[in-house]
């Protein structure tokens, strides 16, 4: 049996919240390295045979192709019966309800300050202020919905790590860089930094991604 492959750059937030669940589930991955900063994402090639949107990460597990790390991160757990993705039929709905909120709701909006803050110092562009501004206000809403829900809970749905947290935790992989406001939220704050120490996945996955992310910005000449 082909082993199952995961198509991504090691500095993707999105590409982590993969590897992270995997390694969780016990599930070995073949990863396929994609480097994001030189577009070997964008090409004809990758477009028609893995995705035709250009981004990463993608899934290839045989016959299957499938992208967005949501949905990859429900097929793994499909696969081994994992209860990250809800032990219950209960909890099943509430890990949906926030997978789907965290990327309507928050991981837009978290991507948006990244591409303004990151990527514009990166390609010597400026900043749309205005842009900024509404990301930053409906991330803030968000946050503020999110430090009220965890208030007094360790996850963000049951009693355990599920996919939920891995989505909702995936802004923090660009925190510093693009300078999020969560330590303005001490619930959110401390929901994240127990899971830093809860799960060593998470830790590992965090370094990988600071040395990918900090390297090429030290090759480009980017302090941000």
């Amino acid at each position: 049996m082909m082993a199952i492959r995961i198509y991504g750059d090691a500095g993707s937030g999105s590409l982590r919240r993969v590897t992270t669940a995997a390694k969780i589930m016990g599930i070995e991955l073949e990863r396929m390295a994609v480097d994001l900063f030189k577009g070997e994402s964008r090409t004809d090639e990758f477009k028609a045979r893995l995705n035709p949107h250009g981004l990463t990460p993608v899934l290839v597990d045989d016959g299957t192709v499938l992208y967005e790390a949501s949905a990859i991160n429900l097929y793994l757990a499909d696969k081994v019966n994992s209860p990250l993705a809800g032990r219950t039929a209960e909890e099943r709905f509430q890990v949906l309800q926030w997978m789907f909120w965290s990327g309507e709701q928050w991981r837009s909006f978290t991507t948006t300050l990244f591409d303004e803050r990151v990527g514009k110092a990166v390609m010597g562009l400026a900043k749309d202020e205005a842009l900024v501004g509404f990301a930053e206000g409906k991330l803030r809403a968000a946050a503020t919905v999110l430090d009220r829900h965890l208030d007094g809970r360790t996850f963000m749905v049951g009693q355990a790590l599920t996919l939920a947290d891995i989505d909702v935790a995936a802004p923090f992989s660009q925190v510093d860089r693009a300078k999020f406001p969560f330590k303005d939220y001490p619930n959110l704050f401390a929901w994240h930094d127990n899971l830093l120490r809860s799960f060593p996945a998470w830790a590992e996955t965090k370094a990988e991604v600071d040395h990918r992310m900090d390297s090429f910005l030290a090759s480009v000449g980017v302090t941000l």
